[in-house]
């Protein structure tokens, strides 16, 4: 699976408008970025599981599109694998199916979590038509999440992470399986508005014990947490400033270990696209 270095993740594929989901990947596609992702809240994709990924890969031609996740809660292994393979041969080679557990605020009978992703992984693999492993890549954060998602799945796909995570996914997973997480993105230089406008973005991944653990995890206090989430917090997860600012940023995670990196342009709404945006990103990264 060819993503390259650099690749958009958006709401906007899944929860825009479709006509401008579809002409937004082809200039994606033609800025030169290696994958399209389409980002899903924690409620879950709107859209259904594939349907989305099927029509910005009928309007792409190179460029890698993956899912950012699935949950494995809201559709059957087997309808997933059926979904894969019933897509053209020329589309499902560039579809990567990322794949989480969710979260207990959403999934009614919510329970251990790591083996009801085992399970839901080894089933992809029975399967009448299974789906391949290296055509999978899982939303992992803790140490028993990631090393499943590096034995069962082409990797991981971290969220809201920092370069510290990164160096530390890297050194769970050993050499081999992908590192591609996302980066959220804000080009304000203004320190009090960018970071304003990461709270609003963060207030709803606050309240989820997943995220919480996994920062605190990686050294956050709890008072880090509180408040909308301390300075500190803030500029760790959040790339702010200039494109020039963002590319250091994303050199940190390359530096880490990282494979590839999902630019993830923060806006107030999450069916909105951020086209000027990426087209001043491509400029200063690609």
């Amino acid at each position: 699976m060819k993503l390259g270095t650099i690749g958009i993740w958006s709401w906007a594929f899944t929860h825009g408008d479709r006509a401008e989901a579809r002409d937004a990947a082809a200039e994606v596609e033609e800025l030169g970025f290696g994958a399209i992702w389409l980002g899903g809240t924690p409620g879950g994709n709107p859209r259904g599981d594939l349907v989305t990924a099927a029509e910005i890969l009928q309007v792409t031609h190179r460029t890698t599109v993956a899912t950012g996740c699935v949950s494995v809660w809201d559709t059957t292994p087997e309808r997933l694998a059926a979904a894969y393979h019933a897509l053209p041969p020329r589309d499902s080679a560039r579809l990567l199916v990322g794949l989480g557990v969710s979260h207990a605020d959403f999934v009614d009978g919510y329970r251990d979590p790591y083996h009801a992703l085992r399970r839901y992984l080894d089933a992809l693999d029975t399967a009448p038509a299974p789906l391949p492993s290296t055509a999978r890549i899982v939303g992992a954060h803790g140490p028993q999440m990631t090393r499943l998602a590096g034995a069962k799945s082409a990797g991981v796909h971290p969220f809201l992470v920092s370069p510290a995570h990164t160096a530390w996914a890297r050194s769970i997973l050993g050499e081999g399986p992908v590192l591609a997480l996302e980066q959220a993105v804000i080009l304000e230089t203004d320190a009090e508005t960018a970071r304003a406008e990461a709270r609003a973005m963060l207030a709803r991944y606050l309240r989820l014990g997943n995220y919480r653990a996994a920062w605190l995890r990686m050294g956050f206090a709890p008072e880090d947490l509180s408040g909308g989430g301390s300075d500190r917090l803030i500029d760790a997860l959040f790339a702010w400033g200039k494109p020039d600012e963002v590319a250091a940023r994303l050199t940190e995670h390359r530096q880490a270990g990282a494979d590839h990196i999902a630019v993830h342009v923060v806006t107030a709404s999450p069916e909105a696209f951020s086209r000027p945006a990426w087209r001043e990103l491509a400029a200063a990264l690609l």
